[in-house]
């Protein structure tokens, strides 16, 4: 494969935010979100012709398996995120990667942990994965403190690493709070630039940004993540494939970046 290269993909997990800030909020409410989430990525999807990778927990694939069919249906990757998105457990690698083939059917190559918390990659080689896209090499004080670690892809205990992209000077993220709140030029702007120095770009969403999150005070949402959420980020997410499309881009899943390396 020759040009730049998109590994567009979404942490596709039960909605669980809620209960970061106290909230009383069930695994069945949490599924209804990211249903009708991920519906609304693959309408965008599928309207603009482009290929990506789902990471999915092992909750998502058992309890929609209608949803999952239709990801796989549509030509997407699947690949495994833990099992319950809440509370990651060691066996997460080797029970996730059971689960979401048992579901699918079909062989799952990459793994990416919950809240992209550190993983140990040789374990992460013993289950049988091809690779990780469990880094995020920036600098956010509280979350991701990764100013020394690769900006972009390595190999590692024999496990290719994929992190998300990054600006190549500051280590700005360009993950999903950078769409929902920057303006749309910026931000666009930011993805060209990395993507020119790079020649691919590297990003994640989740579902739930996907949900009218601002209908629901209930939640308890902090701004930065009702912020442009629902149908406005639709809109975004199908201005930034269209963009990055007229740029001549090419939309790969994860394997195939993979198997191009």
């Amino acid at each position: 494969m020759t040009g730049m290269k998109i590994l567009l993909s979404f942490d596709t997990e039960e909605f669980d935010v809620p209960k970061e800030h106290g909230v009383d909020f069930t695994l069945e409410q949490g599924m209804e979100v990211s249903r009708e989430g991920t519906r609304r990525i693959l309408d965008v999807l599928k309207q603009n012709g482009v290929k990506a990778t789902f990471f999915c927990t092992g909750n998502f694939a058992r309890l929609a398996p209608e949803v999952m069919q239709r990801i796989m249906d549509e030509g997407h990757e699947v690949a495994c995120h833990g099992v319950d998105h809440w509370q990651p457990k060691e066996t997460d690698f080797v029970e996730s990667k059971q689960i979401v083939e048992q579901v699918t059917g079909l062989k799952v190559n990459g793994y990416r942990q919950p809240r992209m918390f550190p993983v140990v990659e040789s374990e992460i080689k013993r289950a049988g994965y091809l690779y990780n896209s469990s880094l995020n090499p920036a600098f956010i004080p509280g979350r991701y403190m990764h100013l020394t670690a690769p900006r972009t892809p390595f190999m590692k205990d024999g496990v290719l690493q994929i992190p998300a992209s990054v600006t190549p000077l500051l280590r700005f993220p360009l993950f999903w709070l950078s769409l929902h709140n920057l303006p749309e030029g910026l931000y666009h702007w930011l993805v060209r630039r990395t993507l020119k120095h790079d020649g691919h770009f590297v990003t994640y969403f989740h579902p739930w940004e996907f949900y009218d999150l601002k209908e629901h005070p209930e939640f308890k949402m902090p701004f930065i993540i009702k912020n442009h959420s629902g149908c406005q980020m639709v809109q975004r997410l199908d201005n930034l494939i269209k963009m990055l499309k007229k740029q001549g881009s090419t939309f790969i899943t994860y394997t195939d970046f993979v198997n191009c390396q």
